[in-house]
């Protein structure tokens, strides 16, 4: 039984390696699908993150798990192994599995709609691999001032990092908490904070008083912006 199980995880691991060497020769060869596991740090960096602050212990699907805090060279976006020397963890876990054995859980941050393993990247990659659908996992939330799903791709980062700019530099999240401007090009938002600034100059023509940087973003989304996307 122990040589079975021995040949079964070592079979599950050659299995998940060779499904990562497909994935990405798919993503060479599209262009399209993003198979690198997101990095909290790039994006800390990007979208200025608040936090971590403990939640407890929760049942996460394992679909939402797309990044890690510091091992996202070593899986693909699906958590599949990119290298063989990860072979003798994944296949410790692995055989846990088969053998039922209860694991602590693992360790995730939460930004947006994404959780990014902090510990317990081969527990998640067996749980994948297994088809489980949920994992249980100790979690720590990041304020946000935008949301971010798992299917993320570099340019769409891009655009929510200018977007993170324009919302600490007009304060719009807090003036119309129920605004939502989404943009499909990086200098977008730039170029919405020059024409908040030319508005600001000539509501202050026009009213003859100086105007405050929060009462021209106000009318601005009001007058302009909105009566545009109606």
């Amino acid at each position: 039984m122990p040589d079975e199980l021995n040949s079964r995880v070592r079979a599950d691991f050659s299995k998940a390696r060779f499904k990562s060497f497909i994935n990405q020769a798919i993503s060479v060869l599209s262009g399209q699908r993003p198979t690198t596991l997101l990095s909290y740090d790039e994006i800390k960096e990007k979208l200025h993150i608040g936090g971590p602050i403990y939640r407890g212990v929760k049942t996460i699907r394992v679909d939402q798990i797309a990044g890690s805090l510091n091992r996202y060279h070593e899986f693909d976006r699906a958590f599949l192994p990119k290298e063989d020397q990860l072979a003798s963890r994944w296949q410790k876990v692995d055989r846990a599995f088969y053998q039922d054995v209860n694991l602590p859980p693992v360790v995730l941050y939460k930004v947006g709609e994404v959780y990014f393993v902090v510990d317990g990247h081969h527990r998640v990659s067996v749980a994948r691999e297994q088809g489980q659908t949920f994992i249980d996992a100790e979690v720590r939330e990041c304020a946000t001032r935008v949301n971010i799903t798992p299917n993320i791709k570099p340019e769409d980062l891009e655009i929510l990092g200018a977007k993170v700019h324009f919302l600490e530099r007009t304060a719009l999240d807090n003036i119309r908490p129920e605004a939502n401007i989404k943009l499909t090009i990086p200098d977008g938002f730039e170029r919405m904070l020059e024409h908040i600034a030319v508005h600001r100059y000539f509501m202050g023509l026009d009213m003859r008083r100086d105007i405050s940087e929060q009462e021209a973003v106000a009318h601005w989304y009001d007058k302009v912006y909105m009566p545009i996307v109606e």
